[in-house]
């Protein structure tokens, strides 16, 4: 077993992971560096999903390693790999998955409750997102009573309440239409380079893709390129990918 690279608040080699017998990711590879914006691209099917639920540990790969910080997700037990997601990770999908009976900012403050914050302080910190998502003005509304957009800011406000370490955002604008999806990625991705949030970003969109500081692309499980906007050759070097059969 290898120890990753320092500077490398997520690290991982040689991932194989099967669903159903059918290989979803073979022999890939990567480092990402504390507060980077990571984009993971490839068309549907292509493994970004599974890459993002190995790397939060919410699924352990077959073979291969992953690390964050420095402490191995492979080998923790499922309780501590449980409390390590719901303490240092934040996690958006396509669908927001709100509580029905919970009001918006409900929704928004419940890992800040969960982990024992005072209704008070949690309150304040939920309306906060909610208000630079541009949505503070349902707060008191339930999720059946707003249009799907309001929703999933709703479910991208409860993913940065707690200050996560690194976010993964599984094709988040999904369900938005352009304008919106521009909207919630802009306000993201500068909370996170003001908050040194890591973020892994998997879309089949390019245009989602140049809000990244790198681009990785998977197809049909394999890593198939790097993309660096400054041409930059060290953090290729660095992420080299295993890409064997």
């Amino acid at each position: 077993m290898v120890a990753p690279p320092d500077n490398d608040v997520l690290w991982a080699r040689s991932l194989l992971c099967s669903h159903g017998g059918s290989p979803a990711l073979t022999g890939v590879s990567l480092g990402v560096r504390e507060g980077e914006i990571l984009a993971v691209t490839g068309p549907r099917g292509s493994g970004k999903t599974t890459l993002l639920k190995c790397l939060s540990g919410q699924i352990v790969p077959q073979e291969g390693e992953v690390w964050f910080n420095s402490v191995p997700l492979h080998t923790m037990s499922a309780p501590l790999r449980e409390r390590l997601r719901g303490d240092r990770f934040g996690w958006i999908g396509p669908e927001p998955r709100l509580v029905p009976e919970l009001k918006a900012w409900e929704n928004a403050a419940l890992p800040l409750l969960l982990h024992g914050v005072s209704h008070r302080a949690a309150k304040k910190t939920a309306m906060e997102w909610l208000e630079r998502l541009d949505i503070g003005s349902v707060a008191r509304k339930r999720p059946a009573a707003l249009p799907q957009a309001q929703r999933q800011r709703i479910a991208v406000a409860r993913a940065l309440v707690t200050g996560p370490a690194v976010l993964f955002a599984d094709e988040p604008t999904a369900p938005l239409h352009r304008a919106d999806g521009a909207q919630v990625l802009r306000t993201l991705t500068t909370a996170a380079r003001s908050h040194r949030i890591t973020v892994l970003l998997a879309t089949h969109d390019p245009q989602v893709a140049t809000l990244a500081d790198r681009t990785m692309s998977l197809l049909d499980g394999r890593r198939v390129g790097f993309v660096q906007p400054d041409g930059g050759d060290g953090a290729e070097g660095r992420a080299a990918c295993s890409l064997s059969v």
